[in-house]
């Protein structure tokens, strides 16, 4: 798997996980105390995360790490 697919997938589950919690972008990004913009970028797969981002958007969305990471 390239970087860029790991991003689109990673991408990808977390507006997955989005929309089963029924958040709204903008809703997660004010969770997150990041920008609506830089929430865009990384569920679009544009953009590389840190590991504390990534932990943080897994507490938000109530779901363990590993489901957050599953590309099954």
């Amino acid at each position: 798997m390239t970087k860029e697919e790991l991003q689109l997938k990673l991408g990808a589950n977390i507006v997955k996980y989005r929309l089963q919690k029924g958040l709204k972008q903008y809703e997660l990004a004010d969770k997150l105390e990041i920008e609506d913009s830089a929430l865009r970028r990384i569920e679009k797969g544009r953009t590389n995360i840190s590991v504390w981002l990534l932990h943080c958007i897994s507490e938000e969305l109530e779901i363990s790490f590993s489901e957050l990471l599953n590309f099954d």
